[in-house]
């Protein structure tokens, strides 16, 4: 039996999982409930920068206040030109791969069944892998290029485990389930080609062919000369 379905099950899950983790780190910033108001990117001292609050914390949407340790976002606040667009160009990126990973959650159902669909769901998890691996290292750079710009100043700063946990995670059940799709539809060849060989007889189909014939064989030469030596008692 081909491991196949198995395997598929196995990577559904892990695409779901990254689906879901990129969708937490979506959140933070743009709903404030519970728990996505306390995902974030970075937070730093921002006392006396402008009209920023004494504390900032940055999210795909925008940079936040911070009140009670939860995210206080009213509206859009970037504390700086730079920073703010490179924000923007991972934000296109992760859009882009969460699409080819919902993509690749449903051509993953074809898996379970075909060889065809592990194989169309690994090339586009792929994709998704691709985009989300450039998306995490583009804001892991950029917010550690920021984190140390605040303490070279003077002030703190740190980054916000759960967003950065979040991304390197998708990224880890993206490429495990990449990988566990393109063995299950190698794993699904390689039984298709062996049964084809065997007959879907097993390992001893063919002897018992060739032993069968053999004994026919055997028959021809046997039944002639069991009539002749009939014939001869009957002339006696």
């Amino acid at each position: 039996m081909t491991p196949r379905p198995a395997l598929a099950f196995v990577s559904l899950i892990l695409i779901a999982g990254a689906i879901l983790l990129i969708l937490f780190t979506l959140l933070g910033g743009a709903v404030g409930g519970n728990p996505v108001n306390q995902f974030y990117f970075l937070e730093a001292d921002t006392s006396g920068l402008g009209n920023a609050a004494a504390n900032s914390r940055w999210t795909f949407w925008n940079a936040c206040g911070v009140v009670d340790g939860r995210n206080d976002c009213p509206g859009a606040r970037p504390a700086g030109r730079k920073f703010y667009l490179e924000s923007r160009f991972a934000f296109a990126f992760v859009l882009i791969g969460l699409f080819f990973a919902v993509c690749a959650l449903f051509l993953g159902l074809i898996a379970l069944c075909s060889r065809i669909g592990s194989f169309l769901s690994s090339a586009t998890c792929s994709v998704a892998l691709f985009f989300q691996t450039l998306t995490a290292a583009l804001l892991t750079a950029a917010y550690v290029q920021g984190r140390n710009t605040f303490r070279s100043s003077g002030r703190t700063a740190s980054l916000g485990r759960y967003n950065f946990g979040f991304m390197w995670a998708a990224v880890a059940c993206l490429f495990l389930s990449t990988l566990l799709l393109c063995v299950g539809g190698v794993t699904g060849k390689k039984d298709k080609t062996y049964t084809s060989r065997t007959g879907g007889r097993g390992f001893f189909g063919g002897g018992r062919k060739r032993s069968t014939k053999s004994t026919r064989s055997r028959g021809s030469f046997i039944d002639p000369e069991r009539q002749r030596r009939m014939e001869k008692e009957d002339s006696d």
